[in-house]
């Protein structure tokens, strides 16, 4: 609740006295019937009639009041509720990440929440509202007429019986719905990422099958618990007319008896006003049963967001953390690396690796190497399961995180760009960054020249994804921003396998000619983008199997000579520099690129 607490206390305050009043004006009706209309005295009907008008006035201005605050109350306490869960979730490593699917955090941050809000706003009005209704209206009534008040007592245990049964049924299967709407919710947002291989492989109509597959078990679902919650209104209503039945007959009976005096027994008016309280609790106790269900759906929400409030990262600042990187050299001292604990099989086995800062070092391997894997310990975002990895000397996990990550800069395989212009996207790097190092930054990833070209330059918006500018182009703009950072260590994943060879060739020239005291770790799939490297690593199954400069390997490493000569065997020879990548080739398979396809803006 925190800055919303007043609200939360003022809402149910009101509620409060508007409930009272309420109890109040059928007591003050009654008085109205028997001194004013039945005794003929006109002063008594005026003085009551003038009560029950301000009993009416008050109530009403109570009652918005109520509902103001109330509405106030619940959408802070879910806006807080969002925030603390997205809050959470940026705090989580990968690993924990893992663990939660994108659609699951995304039903966890809005459906989740707005059951929890309606609960919310029902708990601190109909949750006040409808004890106080119940417990004052039966004294009153009790007041009036001991034995019939007893009638009301009769129906509280059957629905308490009744309304447990059905909360015990439905639990679970609303439970289920909001795991269903996880698995819909990542079928939307796979859908919508993947959309232009959706169409180009005309494939709508699986797509379609598949979410009303999902979409119609959450239709199974909701009517099932539906079903099952339809009968609170019939119990409701069995309870309600069976006491009308009750109290009417029995108050008949009195009246008849007492011949309608007053000094004797019931009258017409205390008739009426038992009748009025009568309704005053069974609607009230009707409240409770919708905010018991309500609270049954919510309890199912309440769960699934406790789940993620609750967990804790496995990535923390340590007590006395570092502060400050020495340098960018980095050393693998026996790593082994799994994602889960219990993971029979390594993802890294055994890696000792020692990097002096300011050397370049490139890595090789077969898809599922794990080299991606390896660069992601450097910056924390997993933890080492054995051994232990140093930046600047220093084992990561005694570094502060913020540091330690503005000291790492990565550009992940999959690049992404931010709804915004291009200078916003490129400050992620550096928010104090002048426009001279913006286009400095860009002039060294080969970016400043397209850019230039945009009738708007470093102002062009991007659309979300910067889905507006090619592979290529949306590489360069990634690695960029990461230069902005200034970092110590530079990490290159897959990052310029968009880009032609020309590009490729500039961008790690710069490189070398302007950043050399930065460590850069440039992973490809190209010999070309890591032949020149001090060191060259080739990876298989999670292994450092060989070692060495380009010479070295094309010397010792079968595996390694192997991935070089089929992506040269259908080149036309090297150019006179004997540069073996001068004719532009792409990848593993030996094909060519042509630049100006590759950056004529394919969207």
């Amino acid at each position: 609740m925190r800055e919303y607490k007043r609200e939360s206390l003022l809402a149910p305050a009101f509620v409060a006295v508007e409930s009272i009043l309420e109890i109040l004006i059928p007591t003050v009706m009654a008085m109205l019937i028997d001194q004013g209309i039945t005794g003929g005295n006109m002063d008594a009907i005026v003085r009551f009639g003038l009560i029950l008008l301000l009993c009416s006035a008050v109530s009403l201005s109570c009652g918005f009041l109520a509902g103001r605050f109330a509405a106030v109350a619940a959408a802070g306490f879910a806006k807080n509720l969002r925030h603390d869960q997205f809050e959470q979730v940026q705090r989580f490593s990968f690993t924990n990440i893992d663990r939660f699917s994108t659609g699951s955090i995304i039903t966890r941050l809005t459906t989740d929440v707005t059951n929890l809000q309606t609960a919310y706003m029902m708990m601190i009005r109909m949750g006040v509202r409808a004890p106080i209704m119940v417990v004052v209206a039966w004294f009153f009534s009790f007041r009036i007429s001991p034995s019939i008040s007893m009638v009301f007592l009769a129906c509280i245990p059957i629905l308490a019986i009744g309304l447990c049964g059905l909360a015990v049924l439905v639990h679970p299967v609303f439970e289920r719905v909001f795991h269903t709407y996880d698995e819909l919710n990542n079928v939307v947002d796979e859908n919508l990422q993947g959309v232009r291989v959706v169409k180009s492989f005309n494939r709508e109509g699986y797509e379609v099958s598949k979410f009303d597959r999902i979409s119609r078990r959450i239709f199974k679902d909701f009517t099932k618990a539906e079903r099952i919650m339809s009968f609170n209104m019939p119990l409701m209503m069995l309870c309600v007319y069976g006491s009308m039945i009750l109290i009417s007959w029995m108050g008949a009976n009195q009246i008849v008896a007492s011949g309608n005096d007053p000094a004797v027994g019931l009258t017409t008016g205390d008739l009426t006003a038992l009748v009025t309280y009568a309704m005053q609790i069974l609607m009230a106790m009707m409240m409770l049963s919708m905010m018991f269900v309500m609270i049954i759906i919510s309890q199912a929400s309440a769960e699934r967001i406790t789940q993620v409030l609750q967990e804790q990262s496995t990535v923390t600042d340590p007590e006395h953390p570092v502060r400050e990187v020495a340098d960018g050299s980095i050393e693998f001292d026996h790593v082994t690396f799994r994602y889960s604990d219990g993971s029979e099989k390594p993802v890294l086995d055994d890696i000792d690796l020692t990097i002096p800062s300011g050397a370049t070092i490139g890595i090789v391997g077969g898809t599922g190497s794990a080299k991606s894997s390896l660069v992601q310990l450097i910056p924390r975002l997993y933890d080492v399961s054995q051994g232990t990895l140093r930046v600047g000397g220093v084992d990561v996990r005694d570094y502060d995180l913020e540091p330690l990550r503005d000291q790492v800069a990565m550009v992940l395989q999959k690049n992404v760009l931010f709804g915004g212009t291009i200078a916003e996207n490129l400050r992620w790097g550096n928010p104090d960054a002048t426009d001279e190092e913006l286009r400095h930054a860009c002039r060294l990833a080969q970016a400043d020249g397209f850019v230039q070209e945009f009738p708007d330059g470093y102002d062009t918006m991007l659309e979300q994804g910067g889905t507006n500018v090619s592979g290529g182009q949306r590489q360069r703009l990634c690695i960029a921003r990461a230069l902005l950072k200034k970092p110590k260590i530079l990490i290159l994943d897959d990052s310029t396998s968009a880009v032609d060879t020309k590009t490729d060739r500039s961008i790690r020239a710069a490189f070398r000619d302007e950043i050399p005291d930065t460590t850069k770790i440039i992973i490809a799939q190209r010999v070309a983008s890591v032949q020149e490297s001090d060191m060259i690593l080739v990876m298989d199954h999670g292994r450092i199997m060989a070692r060495g400069t380009h010479e070295e390997l094309l010397a010792t490493c079968d595996e390694y000579r192997s991935i070089y000569e089929s992506q040269t065997k259908n080149q036309a020879g090297p150019d006179e520099t004997g540069n073996p990548d001068a004719t532009g080739t792409t990848g593993t398979t030996g094909t060519t690129t042509n630049p100006q396809a590759t950056e004529g803006g394919a969207r």
